[in-house]
């Protein structure tokens, strides 16, 4: 019988959000649940009524009522949410007006400020009359390439409460990169940055948004935010102008929100771009909106007193996700620069400084304070801390371990997953359910997640494909420039007909009913033509302290394929034959022979997209003697050209 981690008090689940829904779903439909399980189960058999309750229990702010929940669950992809309902998104996060903090913003240089609701409110409403002003109109797209200031929510706020479409990216990713994703939608305004701040270091970015603007033609405004510096010189910028120079005067003017279909676009997100120029996901605002205050709501059991933040930049949709925390009334702690500069504590006395009660990361950023030998619970007073949200790619059952051990032992370790395609989450946490180690609590509310064998058949226990069975509202809508639909549907359907698969290799759990995620199924090893999930390495390779980080690929090899294994070494160690001796053995016995690389190689450096997921694309394309067809996807291609030079070492036996 497994042993949880962590069981939450009866106090804390009498007080959760999810226990208040569970008890309306009783009264509304005369029901007796009991469970997460149970309320689950229902909420997939039942999927009109449990996104029906939800925009009741989230207070969806709509000018006009829908007429249905959904047209038809059978036609997936393409059916049609709450048909009839007319609202804004912005209106939605903007419904408090007081002197609550809405923002309170960090910079890794010190930099800092806060704004209230009321100021949130006014200053949006001073940026969407200077964006009508110039033009913009609902449909039309809003741009950002900024660092993860308040400045970019506001900008997002003002653009989607003219009905505009937004889309962003991180200055921290080159301008080639950047014009591959906002250059395909064609926008109107583009908002940027005159420099950024990263492990100590300014770096200018007015050159690549120049390159940016260069780029697309659409542009009619470019709008520099001053960071790095006070009064900047946009002149090389073309269409530019401040900020300040061009937000309405004050006093505001009232703020008008564009009353738009349910499925009237809200965002443009992009996928990683590792295979090719990135994706173009388009994404309905209701959609979005229930699918997030569900998960927030719910899932992450926020409440109006919560101070809540997640390390993340506006590449990545967690800064969509953490935004709408807004429409709950929480304070959104934003940071932007390296969250370990200038030492691993850095976040830690962010925490304690301004009392987060919700913490998010991602599973690399717990890994590396593990190889720092990091005990933020020793160093650092945590008492406001109730949960760690973590994401990005699974966390190994050590690493769950760890956070109980060095940094809490009280609170709910919510480990999610799901993608920027549904702007949400397949599989999420529950405050009212155990946490055991390497497992995520459950699938989502209303999400028909199962797992899948080759043949398309559910299984339980073993591994299998991460399946949908049946529609969601924060879905895409369509792709951009896909005008018959086949890309769409090949990303996700072409697999099992009718059914939407994810790319993800997992196992679902009969005992606790938790699911343990594998890695991505693309990146799936088969040596001898047994499936390896890459996951399975370095759940043991990186719980080594000699091993820092690690990729593993597969090599095609005389007719057959093997296990290359790549090692970022801690500091101070060397791949000594022993080592490598270390890691085959730990390998063996903790995973099975069939895991033991036949290649071990030490490398400096290990490749991961902008959203921090490790690419293992990019470097199996190289073993086997293909081209890499977009570097500009990785937060860090230069370390490609290491993988290049020993390239001839790998043709070797």
């Amino acid at each position: 019988m497994k042993k949880p981690l962590w069981e939450p008090s009866p106090e804390r689940k009498a007080k959760a959000n999810i226990t208040r829904f569970i008890e309306t779903v009783n009264k509304k439909y005369g029901l007796n649940i009991g469970s997460y399980f149970e309320l689950h189960r229902w909420s997939v058999e039942n999927i009109p009524d449990f996104w029906a309750t939800m925009w009741d229990f989230a207070g969806i702010v709509a000018s006009q009522g829908y007429t249905e929940v959904v047209d038809d669950l059978t036609r997936f992809p393409g059916a049609k949410w709450f048909p009839g309902a007319r609202l804004n998104f912005a209106e939605n996060l903007l419904r408090y007006r007081d002197d609550h903090p809405a923002f309170i913003f960090k910079g890794e240089t010190r930099k800092s400020a806060r704004m209230s609701y009321a100021e949130l409110h006014d200053t949006v409403a001073r940026l969407a009359s200077a964006l009508r002003e110039a033009g913009v109109r609902p449909g039309d797209r809003v741009v950002a390439y900024m660092p993860n200031l308040i400045e970019t929510a506001v900008a997002m706020l003002a653009a989607t409460s003219a009905g505009a479409v937004w889309s962003s990216c991180a200055t921290d990713i080159g301008p080639q990169a950047a014009l591959d994703r906002l250059g395909q939608v064609e926008p109107k305004i583009l908002f940027t940055t005159d420099g950024y701040f990263y492990k100590g270091k300014h770096f200018n970015s007015l050159p690549n948004a120049a390159e940016v603007a260069r780029g697309i033609p659409s542009l009619e405004r470019v709008v520099v935010v001053p960071y790095a510096t006070e009064n900047p010189d946009v002149t090389q910028v073309p269409k530019a102008v401040l900020w300040e120079d061009f937000l309405a005067p004050a006093p505001a003017p009232p703020l008008v929100f564009e009353q738009l279909p349910f499925d009237h676009p809200v965002y443009i997100m992009f996928s990683s771009g590792t295979t090719g120029k990135p994706k173009c996901m388009v994404q309905g605002a209701g959609g979005v909106l229930i699918n997030h205050l569900k998960e927030l709501i719910l899932h992450t059991d926020l409440k109006r007193e919560d101070r809540i933040m997640y390390i993340t930049t506006c590449s990545w949709m967690m800064w969509n996700w953490l935004l709408s925390s807004l429409a709950v009334g929480a304070t959104v702690v934003l940071y932007d620069g390296n969250p370990n500069y200038p030492d691993p504590g850095a976040m830690w006395r962010l925490v304690q400084d301004e009392k987060i009660t919700i913490f998010g990361c991602s599973a690399t950023y717990i890994n590396y304070l593990r190889s720092q030998g990091a005990r933020p619970g020793k160093e650092y007073d945590l008492s406001s801390l109730r949960e760690i949200s973590q994401t990005g790619s699974p966390l190994s059952a050590e690493g769950f371990e760890y956070v109980y051990r060095e940094i809490k032992q009280d609170l709910h370790f919510n480990s999610i997953s799901g993608g920027t395609d549904i702007n949400g989450c397949f599989a999420a946490g529950a405050p009212i359910l155990p946490v055991y180690a390497g497992e995520l609590q459950g699938p989502a509310l209303a999400m028909k997640v199962k797992a899948y064998d080759e043949e398309g058949r559910p299984v339980y226990d073993r591994q299998g494909e991460l399946v949908c069975e049946a529609p969601s509202p924060s879905m895409p809508l369509y792709f951009w420039d896909d005008p018959d639909g086949e890309k769409y549907r090949n990303a996700y359907f072409a697999f099992y007909p009718g059914v939407w698969r994810h790319g993800d290799y997992i196992v679902m759990h009969s005992d606790t009913g938790g699911i343990t995620f594998y890695g991505r199924s693309d990146s799936v090893l088969k040596p001898s033509g047994v499936r390896i999930g890459t996951a399975e390495i370095y759940n043991v390779v990186e719980r080594l302290p000699e091993v820092a980080d690690s990729l593993a690929v597969g090599q095609n090899w005389e007719g057959d394929q093997r296990i290359v294994l790549f090692v970022k070494l801690a500091e101070g160690f060397e791949l000594t034959e022993e080592l490598q001796n270390k890691i085959k053995k730990a390998l063996r016995e903790e995973a099975s022979p069939r895991h033991v690389p036949a290649r071990i190689l030490a490398v400096p450096d290990i490749p991961y997209t902008l959203n921090m997921k490790k690419v293992e694309s990019a470097v199996t394309n190289i073993v086997n003697g293909r081209p890499v067809t977009n570097r500009d996807a990785l937060v860090n291609p230069e370390c490609l050209d290491y993988y290049e030079k020993i390239l001839p070492e790998l043709q070797r036996a």
